[in-house]
């Protein structure tokens, strides 16, 4: 006999990869978008932006405008060294506080 056999998985093998990779992606898309910056949690009234020449640059809070200052540099720092930028060019471009 000649006969086609039917192969017993390849029916459901679609449907559990497309289950699988909405799985995987709903799980991810649930997480808060923190993407890098620090956000305010006590309070703080002002903030400061820093942004280097090329790479990430940072954002931060502080309960002083000088404190957010050094804190977005620091940030800024550590952020354009792990995207590739140019850590030693990083400067504030934005600095105020809130009323």
């Amino acid at each position: 006999m000649t006969g086609k056999t039917a192969r017993p998985c390849s029916s459901w093998i679609l449907p559990s990869l497309l289950a699988i990779n909405l799985a995987l992606t709903a799980g991810c898309s649930g997480k808060a978008a923190t993407a890098h910056y620090a956000v305010s949690s006590l309070g703080d009234s002002c903030y400061a932006k820093a942004l280097p020449t090329v790479g990430e640059g940072g954002l931060a809070w502080g309960s002083t405008l000088n404190m957010a200052r050094k804190k977005s540099v620091d940030n800024c720092i550590r952020y354009a060294g792990r995207s590739g930028g140019t850590p030693d060019t990083c400067k504030v471009v934005l600095a105020e506080c809130k009323n």
